[in-house]
């Protein structure tokens, strides 16, 4: 169970809007293929309302309704009828899964809260819903009150409620610990269904899932990217891999999805995937030690498993003072370049020395940087930027004007934007659009850094990704000026894609 528009949305700054929230829920049913998805809780506010409503419509629609859940409490009526309305049938009732929890936050008897318990799931019944229970804190519940927590498990056992969810509310468990309290709660209870919900304080989040399936839990509860309230949720993408590679686990998972659906949370999330965050981070199936390469060209001495393919990924060659001849020629490859042991030798020196001022060196800067070492044209600069000058006034848009010469032919125009890159691109569109009729690549991501080490005055680096026919790809810009740097990553761009044309042609 995916829980990523519930507790996923609890993690510090994050809060979708309705409309996001139906494209992820859509995402995690219909593209991940998720058994079920936690999607907000009860009674928070009119778009949670109206977010839940949209989802469950959707979800009717399409025979999924019973796949969709909401967190409710045990207030009377309240949480009830609030899911009933946004059309919902599945409630996953809090309660206390610890003496603490129930006697200093409730102040009630265990007696009084299941009493309190009971007549929720009792009118839940009434209005034909399913009913799911979480025993909040349930970890310390074992560790500190582990007669509580039977109490309350042989009152609800009687009950029809599908589901026992247990959480570690506060991530204090170790998988020793999961193993011992799961296999006593399997153990006393055989033919209840029990869910495993972990939080990630100790890193010990992914850990504890795989002990609690080895301890015969039947559900896991799992978050895109790992979100999640404090250190967050154990990732789907890491507890997938895990369960098919080392365990054999069959689920409905549809791996070659996972990258996909981890950028669009990340988009709508604000939360930045970590470079080397295990399956879905930008690193993690990029070779940066030449000898690592090496192996790969003979019999894949450094591969594992974990093939990007699985994940709708490639594996990548980082060019760096680390890379080596391997790691180059990978790259030219891709570009469909050769060049003899002289030449290697030269661009190696290049790059390392590129490196050693901690400059980022990408897949497209080679043809450039080839060029530049060899001096003998490999790269013809099809496109030169003649001149340009963009200005900022108050009160007024930026403006931008250039000169530029595509294919020994000049062309000039001007245009306003929301930036002074932003006025300079949309000048350039006009050229490629309006006045050649062409096709201009569609920017999708922009990145600025100050090159690591560097001082207030170092160069701005920019790195601009690129989609145009179906490809996408970076270019970099090097300057002390942001705008500056952005305007060459992209007369880079363009001598890229005329390059395409040339070949299209």
């Amino acid at each position: 169970m995916d829980t990523t528009l519930r507790d996923g949305e609890q993690t510090s700054g994050v809060s979708f809007v309705p409309h996001e929230k139906l494209m992820i829920a859509r995402l995690l049913l219909e593209d991940l293929k998720a058994d079920r998805v936690e999607v907000a809780s009860a009674r928070v506010s009119e778009g949670e309302f109206d977010a839940v409503k949209m989802i469950c419509d959707w979800a009717a629609r399409r025979n999924m309704l019973p796949r969709v859940e909401v967190l409710g409490f045990v207030d009377g009526h309240t949480s009830v009828d609030w899911i009933h309305a946004t059309g919902c049938r599945v409630i996953n009732l809090l309660c206390k899964g610890s003496l603490k929890h129930c006697s200093c936050q409730l102040k009630k008897l265990p007696e009084e809260h299941i009493e309190d318990i009971l007549a929720v799931v009792d009118y839940a019944n009434v209005q034909d819903m399913e009913v799911n229970v979480y025993l909040e804190d349930w970890s310390n519940g074992m560790k500190d009150s582990p007669e509580y927590v039977f109490q309350l498990m042989d009152a609800l056992i009687r009950t029809n409620i599908k589901r026992y969810m247990l959480p570690d509310t506060l991530g204090v468990l170790n998988p020793l610990q999961v193993i011992e309290f799961m296999r006593k709660m399997v153990k006393r209870y055989p033919h209840a269904h029990f869910d495993f919900h972990a939080h990630n304080d100790y890193d010990l989040a992914v850990s504890n899932v795989l002990a609690a399936v080895l301890s015969g839990c039947k559900g896991l509860h799992t978050t895109i990217n790992g979100l999640g309230e404090r250190a967050g949720n154990a990732p789907l993408a890491s507890v997938q891999a895990i369960l098919k590679d080392h365990f054999s686990a069959v689920t409905n998972i549809d791996e070659s999805r996972l990258n996909d659906v981890s950028r669009v949370v990340e988009s709508y999330s604000g939360i930045v995937i970590p470079a080397n965050k295990p399956i879905v981070g930008e690193n993690v199936f990029t070779q940066v030690a030449g000898v690592h390469a090496d192996g790969d060209n003979k019999s894949n001495l450094y591969c594992n498993d974990l093939l990007p393919e699985r994940f709708g990924r490639k594996r990548e060659y980082a060019l760096g003072k680390n890379s080596g001849k391997a790691n180059i020629r990978k790259n030219l490859e891709d570009l469909g370049l050769e060049l003899d042991e002289d030449a290697m030798r030269k661009v190696t020196e290049r790059i390392i020395e590129l490196g050693d001022k901690k400059e980022l060196v990408t897949q497209e800067d080679l043809p450039y940087i080839v060029s530049d070492v060899l001096k003998h044209g490999m790269m013809d600069e099809r496109v030169n930027l003649k001149s340009y000058i963009v200005n900022l006034a108050y009160g007024l848009k930026p403006m931008a004007t250039l000169k530029i010469e595509i294919n020994g032919k000049e062309y000039e125009e001007s245009s306003s934007g929301d930036g002074q890159y932003d006025a300079f691109v949309r000048a350039l569109r006009k050229i490629y659009k309006v006045t050649l009729g062409r096709k201009f690549p569609m920017l999708t991501n922009y990145a600025v850094t100050i090159p690591p080490g560097g001082r207030t005055d170092a160069f701005v680096q920019t790195v601009i990704t690129w989609s145009f026919e179906d490809k996408v790809f970076r270019t970099r810009g090097l300057d002390a000026d942001q705008t500056e740097a952005a305007i060459k990553a992209t007369v880079k761009m363009l001598n890229i894609i005329e390059t395409e044309y040339e070949k299209m042609d």
